[in-house]
């Protein structure tokens, strides 16, 4: 389908970056052109590289990409305006009769795109007071009331994301509908899309993870975290998994030891996730990430034998 648009999705550590620019340049060798959208949430921050696993420009192969380091660190990002910039870009690499391949392992990024998904709106005066519930009472409190008003939601964010619990209590309040109620999981496609979804065994995987965070620390995580820092961090970025732990490891209140253990413990977890989610793609078609045959059968998928 000449419209289409290529998705790329998967667990952290299955090889979707690497899928994406062997897909490109096999496309190219069918005589067409690809860029790459990025969709994953921390890859959109400037200065977040070794932790995000992000290509430098050097590994990018020649591909265009789009989507990547568009947010200075002290910004937080929003799925609503990463909804709207993302197609746009898709938008422009359609025109340019190019193939756009979304990449990425943050599932409710990939699904606003994707998906004809329309976020409920936003009122900064419920905001502003249910932020200040947050700050003056914690999480507590208000994940009790989500838990009334909307369990389903409640289970699906946890008691201890405070963001996302105002959030969901702002759109309950808004909309008068449960939060749940307007997560994309199964909405008409905003444009033709092919689903190609990684997937390895759960001991392979833990492995890999585990790597990859011993990785993270060896190539020098914790001088990126403390050039960010000196600069100003948000809040978004501040909690990203591996960059809390490098900042709790440079405040003394973690060991290097306690710090990366417990990054590889919310990375296996943040996998599951990520697992949970994509399922919810009746239509993906699924390959195990080290199959001798993934790049042909991607390109076969999309209908480049």
């Amino acid at each position: 389908m000449r419209d289409a648009v290529v998705v790329i999705v998967g667990a952290t550590g299955t090889g979707k970056s690497e899928l994406s620019l062997d897909l490109a340049e096999g496309l190219a060798r069918h005589g067409r052109s690809a860029e790459i959208v990025n969709a994953d949430a921390m890859q959109l921050y400037r200065g977040m590289d070794i932790g995000t696993a992000k290509l430098a420009v050097g590994e990018r192969r020649g591909i265009p990409h789009h989507m990547l380091d568009v947010l200075d660190p002290r910004d937080e990002a929003s799925v609503a305006d990463y909804q709207s910039d993302a197609r746009l870009a898709i938008d422009g690499i359609l025109e340019r009769g190019a193939v756009p391949i979304l990449v990425g392992g943050s599932g409710l990024y990939v699904s606003s795109v994707i998906q004809d998904f329309r976020f409920p709106g936003t009122d900064p005066v419920v905001r502003e007071r249910l932020e200040a519930d947050l700050a003056e009472r914690g999480p507590g409190i208000l994940f009790a009331r989500l838990s009334e008003l909307d369990p389903e939601a409640a289970a699906s964010i946890g008691p201890h994301n405070g963001r996302r619990i105002v959030r969901a209590l702002e759109v309950i309040e808004l909309t008068g509908e449960p939060f749940g109620a307007g997560l994309p999981e199964a909405g008409d496609p905003w444009r033709p899309t092919t689903v190609i979804a990684l997937r390895a065994p759960r001991e392979q995987l833990v492995a890999r993870l585990d790597a990859r965070v011993e990785r993270m620390w060896q190539e020098g995580l914790l001088d990126e975290v403390r050039g960010l820092r000196a600069h100003g961090l948000g809040v978004t970025a501040s909690r990203a998994i591996g960059y809390a732990q490098a900042l709790a490891e440079l405040d003394g209140e973690l060991s290097g030891q306690e710090a990366m253990a417990q990054t590889a413990a919310l990375t296996r977890r943040y996998a599951r996730r990520q697992v949970s989610w994509f399922r919810r793609y009746a239509d993906a078609i699924w390959f195990d990430y080290d199959d001798p045959g993934l790049v042909s059968g991607a390109l076969a998928s999309i209908g480049q034998d």
